[in-house]
């Protein structure tokens, strides 16, 4: 596949998760460059990754064929407004955008009507190579566009593309923000460990390997369904059943739905904010 020159407007955990593991797959850093207001994060990447750096989006955006916009979605629509005023246009450039909230028509009026853009949702396990990122491409993006954006992405691991622009708060919920539940059941796992009299670092140990050892279970038994998987630990009558029962009876699945409702509910009213 032809490689492009890419520019990061935005040096941040995910944006710096996604140079490292490009370059790391063998893209060669002559042709990355990342953008950020902050100087010493900016030294720190060119140091560890041997990239081009700096300060002036408009002169990082003006030798690239893709830009990625890693900034945050409060700052998105002045960065893209002094942005296409630089550039005077964004052209024939790529964009893909990891800002959560911003639609692509918000990124087309602020862009003075481009089109070609990429929607990603990543999540922080891409900052060790274990991400999944949910990618929606507006119809102008071409099919070697969409191959190439899923080339980079696959850097930081797995992709899923959806078919709806509306999939991408699903995404959120499901995804984007599911790290956060995990690591709040398995901090309740072990505040309730301790108090039963274990000491943190044997709570800690149990619990968290628990659930690592469960994914890599989940991830190795691809025919399997979680539900085969559970009952498969669930003796009828014994210690996992009553803790089971215990979730059912304080209705669990309840509780994760709206969960994952009120995430999507706060995305839609984001889009409505940037």
């Amino acid at each position: 596949m032809k490689k492009r020159r890419i520019t990061f407007i935005g040096g941040g955990n995910m944006g710096r998760a996604l140079v490292s593991g490009i370059i790391g797959s063998g893209y060669p850093g002559e042709l990355v460059t990342v953008a950020d207001s902050d100087s010493e994060k900016l030294k720190k990447l060119e140091e560890d990754l041997k990239i081009s750096v700096t300060t002036d989006n408009v002169a990082a955006a003006s030798g690239a064929d893709v830009l990625v916009l890693a900034v945050k979605p409060q700052v998105i629509a002045d960065m893209l407004k002094s942005l296409t005023a630089g550039l005077g246009s964004i052209g024939n450039r790529l964009i893909i955008s990891m800002a959560a909230g911003v639609t692509i028509n918000r990124i087309t009026e602020l862009t003075s009507g481009h089109r070609r853009i990429v929607r990603l949702m990543p999540n922080t396990p891409a900052l060790i190579g274990k991400g999944v990122t949910g990618m929606f491409a507006s119809p102008e993006v071409s099919a070697e566009e969409k191959e190439f954006a899923d080339s980079v992405l696959k850097a930081v691991g797995q992709r899923v593309w959806v078919n709806t622009e509306e999939d991408m708060n699903t995404v959120t919920a499901a995804s984007g923000s599911s790290p956060a539940y995990f690591f709040l059941f398995m901090q309740y796992m072990i505040e309730h460990s301790i108090e039963l009299g274990l000491t943190a670092e044997q709570a800690y140990t149990l619990v968290t390997q628990s659930a690592l050892g469960a994914a890599e279970l989940v991830h190795r038994s691809p025919g399997v369904s979680l539900e085969t998987l559970r009952a498969q630990v669930t003796s009828k009558g014994g210690t996992t059943h009553a803790a089971v029962t215990a979730f059912e009876e304080n209705n669990l699945k309840n509780a994760v739905n709206s969960a994952m409702d009120a995430c999507i509910t706060r995305a839609k009213e984001m889009e409505k904010l940037f």
